[in-house]
């Protein structure tokens, strides 16, 4: 600790004097500085620990605790059939119909034979009142029988011929193209980790170990390369890019440790007439690795302010576009450290915000020109005040406090801010893109690591075609038995080609 100065330690010169208590005042400022910004450290993290994030995702809420939520809608629904002669009632149902694509399955209730009414006439069927109950038939796991009929000619002794069948996924295994993605959908779309599955699968008297289902994840990925391979052409043309990365863990990689992290990247297209959504495991998280995932791309390319997508961006072919929702972020984390009920200069800033969301939600469904023609007068007019804003606000707050961070994201990203009102198929901001992304971050909670780089890059493919046959309206079970049941069979590009979800039909 240091010794406090006695009088007999300042100086008798008087600008001597002078400059030394100007010093002291600077140190003084630049202490009280670092205690506003610790301060304001302490605050924001007790506000990320202790409460709720305004930007939690519906389906990530209320996880533990959903059996006690009370659900009002149940009781609304309860009530339909009694209060059905309200108009008020009808209007505001709260029940919706059950899929017509659902099979139904008639229970008829019928009165007694021979029951009669008071006055002695028996009773005469006029009509029938139906409601509908949603119901379930468990899992059912049956031994398909490949059986191939054989033939001899009766006039050649020894001439024999054995009936062909179609190529499997994978050849002289058991795995049925039902069954395999039966455990891919369960692992990569609903989180079910394949050491659950195995105590599932227990319960229906059937051993498949969790070493196992690996090894077919493994070998139906391989399976899916080459339409992996069409679907990022597709992308890489498409000349609208979002991309976005997030952290796994691989145990057996060589190089690095068990604790440390690798990367899956994740790459979806900006447009949804053919949505793509590629997930890619990688060892790092470098600029060369975007790169490489982007060869000979050209157009606009939508990420949040990560150096690795720098350099990308300065490419004379690539438009780079920035993020809003990482800017508003920003400035949501200064609102958190003021004082309670207090409002300051960061709610200025979201407010503004707020009105460029509110113009892309009204034309959200509106054709690209038409999104461009209002971009151009009611979105720039509201940038026109917010930069004004910033540039004001900019000189007058601490650069190391949390909302100085904020002004200063939004000044340093502004011109890739802008870009999104120049053009009407683009995005305002890079969410499309960590919406894929969070089904994998889901189900990493529950699965935790990778054990390979193969079982990795596994899950990249997986992953790849369950997002990608979502985004085009396709149920991923489905799809993936048509997959493995169709692939091993063939041979052309135009048969690869009509698998592609936006050229897929069942069969």
């Amino acid at each position: 600790m240091k010794k406090r100065l006695s009088a007999k330690d300042l100086p008798d010169d008087i600008d001597a004097l002078k400059a030394l208590v100007l010093q002291k005042d600077q140190q003084i400022d630049t202490l009280s500085t670092e205690v506003s910004r610790l301060s304001e450290l302490v605050m924001f993290f007790k506000v990320r620990q202790f409460y709720k994030s305004s930007e939690k995702h519906p389906d990530q809420a209320e996880l533990f605790n959903e059996p006690e939520v009370e659900d009002n809608s149940s009781l609304r629904a309860s009530s339909d059939e009694s209060s059905s002669d309200s108009p008020k009632a009808k209007s505001n149902a709260g029940r919706k119909p059950l899929p017509k694509n659902l099979p139904r399955q008639r229970v008829e209730h019928c009165l007694p034979a021979g029951e009669k009414c008071d006055c002695g006439s028996e009773f005469k069927e006029i009509g029938e009142e139906v409601s509908e109950q949603l119901e379930i038939i468990p899992a059912k796991i049956i031994v398909r029988q490949l059986v191939r009929k054989k033939y001899a000619c009766p006039c050649c002794e020894g001439s024999l011929k054995l009936a062909s069948m179609p190529k499997q996924p994978i050849p002289k295994s058991i795995a049925g193209p039902g069954l395999m993605a039966y455990i891919a959908t369960a692992k990569y779309q609903d989180g079910v980790p394949l050491y659950r599955q195995e105590k599932a699968f227990e319960r229906l008297e059937v051993e498949l170990s969790r070493q196992t289902m690996a090894n077919w994840m493994i070998k139906g990925a391989q399976l899916c390369q080459p339409l992996y391979n069409l679907m990022q052409d597709s992308l890489l043309d498409s000349g609208y890019v979002h991309m976005d990365e997030t952290r796994v863990q691989v145990l057996n990689e060589v190089g690095k440790t068990a604790e440390s992290h690798s990367y899956m990247w994740v790459r979806k297209t900006g447009d949804q007439k053919h949505p793509v959504v590629l997930f890619d495991y990688s060892p790092d998280r470098t600029a060369q690795t975007a790169l490489n995932l982007l060869p000979e791309f050209k157009g606009f390319l939508q990420t949040d302010d990560y150096a690795g997508y720098h350099k990308i961006g300065a490419m004379e072919q690539i438009t780079h576009l920035g993020c809003w929702a990482h800017a508003r972020r920003k400035f949501m984390d200064a609102k958190k450290v003021l004082p309670k009920n207090k409002t300051g200069k960061a709610d200025m800033a979201l407010n503004l915000i707020q009105k460029l969301y509110q113009i892309e939600q009204h034309i959200k469904d509106q054709p690209p020109n038409k999104r461009l023609k209002v971009r151009q007068t009611e979105s720039l007019r509201v940038l026109e005040q917010l930069k004004t804003w910033l540039d004001k606000s900019l000189n007058s707050t601490v650069p190391k406090s949390k909302l100085g961070e904020a002004l200063s994201y939004l000044a340093k990203n502004w011109e890739k801010l802008q870009i999104f009102t120049t053009n009407g198929r683009l995005n305002i901001d890079n969410n499309p893109v960590e919406n894929a992304i969070r089904p994998f971050a889901i189900g990493r909670k529950n699965w935790l690591f990778s054990q390979s780089v193969k079982g990795a890059k596994a899950s990249a493919m997986l992953y790849s075609l369950i997002e990608t046959a979502k985004a085009n309206g396709l149920e991923p079970q489905a799809y993936l038995t048509h997959l493995f049941r169709d692939l091993p069979n063939c041979d052309t590009l135009e048969q690869f080609e009509a698998l592609l979800p936006w050229n897929h039909t069942a069969s």
